[in-house]
């Protein structure tokens, strides 16, 4: 709650049951409240697998990268991404769904390279015709949470209820990326038992980027998530041990934040420091990026 300016963020998350959680992080619901002085509050997203959003009784706007604000669906599709999303928005309630890599997989027959960086209409595009019904089951919903997120998880376990078993080597890559271990490709192939560019390919099709990239990506993602928990922390106490040194560090910030970590600290972070404590507290890890499996160890 920003109380000097009347502005309030409230974020609830949920976990999906124990069979669906190889495919699906959360299920979030973000209520805002702008003061008439201030009628956006503004965020930058950082890079996050791929989420699928609705917008009720409020309005949005967002772009990834340079470029102008374009306004967002009321139900809006943001692929996999490299790059933050720099997002605002009126009071009003939005809910979202973060996928896995292994969900993206399992729901879509589109390559998750093919909407990496991208910000889509879910109600447009026929790769994501079957989250139609929900985004019309919410858009006519009466408000109240408990309903809205009853509507989400039945729709979630219908749609899963015929899926098999996540692709071992997508569960396999999962669990890899979150070793901070591992920190060149031919480790990873040598992990998976992959060739290069086999594992290539899987890592497009179901991630979104390259392996150098994923690798890239998640030692950022593990030094921002320490910084969001704790903000006393310098960047270098947030450092993580991938990192030659801090220079290193700056030039990662700039690639997915597009800015640099000073500028990023002086922001004020009004959904994201809200949603790493929710999150925090319900899945044990800050960022969404960070979730593991099931059945692969801690945390």
């Amino acid at each position: 709650m920003h109380a000097a300016s009347g502005n309030s963020v409230n974020m609830r998350f949920a976990l999906p049951p124990e069979p669906l959680r190889q495919f699906v992080t959360a299920y979030y619901c973000t209520d805002a409240v702008c003061s008439p002085r201030e009628p956006w509050l503004e965020d930058y997203l950082h890079p996050e697998w791929a989420n699928l959003r609705f917008l009720l009784h409020t309005e949005a706007y967002s772009l990834i990268g340079p470029g102008e604000f374009a306004r967002c669906p009321d139900f809006v599709v943001t692929g996999a991404t490299s790059r933050a999303a720099r997002f605002r928005m009126r009071s009003g309630r939005s809910w979202g769904i973060g996928l896995m890599p292994a969900g993206w997989a399992a729901l879509f027959a589109a390559q998750a390279g093919d909407y990496a960086d991208r910000i889509v209409d879910g109600m447009t595009d026929p790769t994501f015709a079957r989250m139609v019904p929900l985004a019309r089951a919410l858009a006519a919903g009466d408000g109240d949470y408990a309903t809205e997120l009853a509507l989400i998880e039945e729709h979630m376990a219908a749609l899963f209820a015929d899926i098999q078993p996540v692709d071992p080597a997508i569960a396999a890559l999962s669990e890899a990326l979150l070793d901070p271990g591992l920190v060149t490709v031919a480790d990873l192939a040598e992990r998976l038992d992959m060739n290069v560019r086999s594992l290539e390919r899987m890592s497009r099709r179901a991630f979104g980027f390259p392996p150098k990239l994923l690798l890239r990506r998640q030692r950022f993602l593990r030094c921002l998530a320490r910084f969001m928990l704790d903000p006393s922390l310098n960047w270098l106490g947030a450092l993580d041990s991938g990192y030659h040194d801090q220079p290193h560090f700056v030039r990662d910030f700039r690639r997915f934040m597009r800015m640099s970590p000073s500028a990023y600290a002086k922001l004020d972070k009004p959904f994201l420091v809200a949603a790493a404590r929710a999150r925090m507290a319900i899945a044990g890890v800050a960022l969404q990026g960070l979730h593991r499996p099931p059945g692969t160890g801690q945390a």
